[in-house]
């Protein structure tokens, strides 16, 4: 591991003077260095054991305010916004149309050059959605929704009333198969139109008049659009009541439902399946997945017994709101006074070129992945993540091995599936084809229907195939990484493998913290209270005795009771049964990566820096990955749908259960870092 470091830190070295000849010849933007512990983010005036995230953050938090376009700024997003405005460099130079441009870079430059000439979207007005909006309002009969229905998520890409794609067979995992996912909302969760809430009635008035607003900005008199937002807010009302609250999804029992076309006509006869499966372009269908039954039956209802205007009106709203990011300033200012301003507290609207390189990531990811790797993901550093893998899952092993509380059959087949579980770093071995996606320079609203159109036919070339299992669900510069259950396998992005996530100028102690932590978490979540319920090749299927599961539950049930007395903002508390298998999570990979940094360094004399100990060290490194703050308005936002814990609790609530902190920081028994009861899964 020596060596390995040395050539790490060769490897940065020539990566920073490379970049900086590179400027020479042309500009070109460069990723800042932060080191993977950084002493001034301290603040040691605080007992660790009382707050530990404030000891860790505090100087971090002082220096670093949420700037007036976030609703959240923390050590992640920061580093988002780095890489964004790297691949902003990378694309102002691909927008210049040479011929010596690659093809990657040819695709990526044109579709930036088109969202950039903000003059050419601001003359065009809602003109990119007047074909759509003609036939919305040339329906003639609610059975004409179907067929329309199939031609709006071709045009947009993504859902209205509901959505469809591909995905793997949780019963099947090695083939793909439709879905129908339950969505039709255009506030952020169900509970905004179902809670008595002071807050969510307010926040129902305000989607109101933004409604209001959209069908005003798409063509209808003013006193007719308020009557008509009151009737949209009243259908989705109806939809939101037969949507599953976002506990009950976390089951994956509740939302797989295997249906055949026959069998979904069956449940909403008034919906003509086989017009809107043409018309959105899906290959013929055997079986599908309909996630939420009760959802479709509440379909049926509304086309049964709403009016056609008021159907008409949903169609014009839903439509709008998707397209107004990339219409004239009218619509983008409505859009973002109401999502942005209203419910995440942001003050002032991102610069162009951040939505355009955004964008560009959305919808050619693989393209500017392709660029971006290549500038700034040394290849060693795949070695290095490979090692701490290792480490981490041998750590998992014994773990599995020693537990007292799992009967030999639970035992042997958690350690087949943690054996077969696939590492993916950095980005694919096989990047995606965009041959057939058209990009102008001068047309960025056809950019942006022509790349929704080639993805929803991507997604749905999918089905009946077998699955892609080198296939990626983030992109390269990604900041964040995932565990992916049906395919069993975690993924971590080149973007969230940099510094100060993944430092090769640093000891080992904080990289294992930060990085090592994160690659624990993710294994982790192959056996959370979800992730466990699928076996070692993703199907969907109990492979825990009734007893072995029990246990389970009651120490997934301590996690519970502990998160939940967590406050998050007014009077809200962490919705801890929402966020159990994120916190399991945490508390896990911290524990694994601990476990791998004390295998990494045996034998190794460490000594103390910067006035903290190797093992200080390793947690205020886990502790820096969360430095952040966010709005009260996204607080509030989270705290009803985010199945993660605020990053204070993800780590006090983590160390707080760990006998080896305490130690480390000589906590007395009964601090609050110290508490008399611990909970621990695995």
């Amino acid at each position: 591991m020596g060596e390995m470091r040395l050539v790490l830190a060769l490897a940065s070295i020539v990566w920073v003077v490379a970049l900086a000849l590179a400027e020479e010849e042309r500009p070109l933007a460069r990723l800042p260095y932060t080191p993977g512990l950084d002493v001034e983010f301290m603040d040691r005036s605080v007992d660790p054991c009382t707050d530990f995230y404030a000891y860790s953050c505090n100087g971090w938090l002082a220096k670093n305010p949420i700037p007036p376009d976030q609703p959240s700024w923390d050590i992640f997003r920061k580093m988002a916004n780095e890489n964004r405005q790297f691949l902003w460099g990378l694309l102002e130079e691909a927008a210049v149309s040479t011929g010596r441009r690659t093809p990657a870079e040819r695709k990526a430059g044109d579709y930036f050059a088109a969202c950039m000439d903000e003059t050419a979207v601001e003359a065009a007005g809602a003109g990119p959605l007047r074909g759509e909006l003609s036939a919305i309002r040339s329906l003639r009969s609610r059975g004409e929704i179907a067929s329309l229905l199939g031609r709006l998520q071709r045009f947009l890409g993504s859902e209205v009333l509901f959505g469809i794609s591909s995905e793997q067979d949780a019963r099947d995992a090695d083939r793909v198969i439709a879905t129908l996912e339950a969505g039709g909302l255009g506030l952020p969760d169900r509970e905004y139109y179902l809670s008595d809430e002071p807050r969510m009635q307010e926040a129902r008035a305000k989607y109101e008049q933004y409604v209001a607003r959209l069908l005003e900005l798409a063509g209808e008199a003013v006193d007719l659009a308020h009557a008509g937002s009151r009737r949209v807010l009243g259908l989705e009302t109806s939809l939101a009541r037969a949507t599953l609250a976002p506990v009950d999804r976390r089951d994956p029992y509740n939302i797989y439902h295997r249906v055949t076309p026959g069998q979904l006509r069956a449940l909403t006869p008034a919906f003509d399946w086989s017009k809107y499966l043409r018309d959105v372009g899906a290959p013929p269908i055997k079986s599908l997945n309909a996630t939420e039954p009760a959802f479709f039956l509440e379909v049926q209802a509304r086309l049964e017994e709403e009016p056609l205007e008021t159907w008409k009106e949903y169609l014009i709203a839903r439509l709008a709101d998707a397209r107004a990011p990339y219409l004239s300033r009218a619509f983008q200012r409505a859009s973002f006074e109401f999502h942005a301003g209203y419910v995440n507290g942001v003050k002032e609207e991102e610069p162009r070129w951040e939505k355009c390189v955004a964008w560009v990531d959305r919808d050619l990811g693989e393209a500017l992945g392709e660029m971006f790797v290549s500038r700034v993901f040394p290849e060693e550093v795949r070695g290095e993540v490979l090692d701490m893998t290792r480490r981490i899952e041998a750590a998992m092993a014994d773990r599995i091995g020693g537990s007292a509380w799992m009967a030999e059959p639970t035992r042997r087949a958690a350690l087949e599936k943690l054996a077969a579980m696939k590492a993916k770093i950095g980005y694919p071995a096989r990047w995606r084809d965009y041959r057939e996606l058209h990009i102008s320079r001068t047309d960025f609203a056809g950019n942006v229907v022509r790349a929704a159109r080639f993805e929803t036919a991507r997604e749905l070339a999918k089905v009946g195939r077998p699955v892609d299992r080198g296939e990626w669900d983030m992109t390269p510069p990604t900041v964040n990484a995932y565990y992916d259950q049906e395919k069993n396998d975690i993924n971590f992005p080149a973007g969230v493998l940099l510094p100060p996530l993944l430092d090769p100028r640093m000891d080992l102690a904080p990289g294992y913290g930060n990085t090592g932590s994160t690659i624990g978490h993710e294994l982790t979540h192959g056996f959370d209270d979800e992730g466990r319920l699928y076996d070692a090749r993703g199907n969907l299927r109990d492979w825990w005795t009734p007893e072995d599961s029990d246990a389970f539950r009651s120490r997934a049930a301590c996690i519970v009771e502990q998160f939940g007395q967590y406050p998050v903002v007014d009077d809200l508390r962490i919705n801890s049964r929402l966020t159990v298998g994120e916190d399991i999570a945490d508390l896990g990979g911290v524990i694994l990566a601990y476990v791998a940094w004390k295998d990494a360094t045996r034998g190794l004399a460490l000594e103390p820096r910067d006035g903290l100990t190797p093992d200080q060290r390793f947690f205020v490194g886990f502790a820096q990955w969360a430095c952040g703050d966010e709005t009260d308005e996204s607080k509030r936002l989270h705290a009803k749908t985010d199945p993660h814990s605020p990053g204070r609790f993800r780590v006090n609530g983590v160390v707080a259960n760990l006998p080896e902190f305490r130690q480390a920081f000589s906590c007395p028994a009964g601090s609050l870092m110290a508490p008399p009861k611990t909970c621990q899964v695995w």
